[in-house]
């Protein structure tokens, strides 16, 4: 499992050399310490969530056209030559094609435990302060407002409207990083969550107060 493991981290360092600094390589490793970490305690199949955590961000939609096929088809083109069974690849391509928060806005199609895991373990690195940090890059990175009090949150967006959304950076947190709490699927995600949501609460409560 170690050399499997070696090969796809260096696979993944490789291929997102260059990307854009919230889901570069960097963030691939904190959500892989992350989903390891909760999995000791969950006991899910410790490789398919170590290669989903390690995989899951390798072609990100929203920096490839939208297509969303194009991270599962490279993870399982990676993979086929990993010597990993086919049940495992089929695994990990289906957490990484719905473990995007835009993904749980449409119709669920796929559920594992190895995938509540992973799910976790990212949406802990989209909170608390690396979340704000992230927010923040790829709003600088898409050149959007900073913050524009003429312009209000949209809450209860479809996918599609989640996909299509410019709103300002601040608006970010209501559309989605303060909703992510109550989406955690394991009791560790959940303990972790808590404590970083209290903290982008008393980040936005000094940001209004310097407004």
């Amino acid at each position: 499992m170690n050399q499997i493991i070696d090969r796809t981290i260096q696979f993944v360092k490789e291929t997102l050399a260059g990307a854009e600094a919230g889901h570069d390589w960097f963030h691939i490793e904190r959500v892989y310490k992350n989903a390891i970490a909760i999995n000791k305690i969950e006991q899910a199949d410790d490789l398919v969530v170590a290669l989903a955590a390690l995989l899951h961000d390798i072609a990100d939609a929203k920096f490839n056209n939208g297509d969303e096929e194009i991270g599962p088809r490279l993870a399982v083109e990676f993979l086929s030559t990993l010597d990993v069974t086919p049940q495992v690849i089929e695994h990990v391509q289906q957490i990484i094609r719905n473990l995007s928060y835009k993904s749980s806005l449409g119709i669920i199609t796929f559920q594992s435990k190895e995938m509540d895991v992973v799910q976790d373990a990212d949406r802990l690195d989209a909170i608390g302060a690396i979340g704000i940090a992230r927010a923040f890059t790829y709003g600088g990175y898409k050149n959007r407002v900073l913050y524009d009090p003429e312009i209000k949150p949209q809450l209860n967006m479809t996918k599609e409207e989640y996909k299509n959304s410019t709103s300002p950076t601040i608006n970010h947190f209501y559309e989605k990083l303060l909703l992510l709490k109550d989406l955690m699927k394991t009791d560790e995600g959940r303990k972790i969550a808590q404590q970083r949501h209290d903290f982008m609460l008393t980040y936005l409560e000094q940001f209004y107060q310097e407004v």
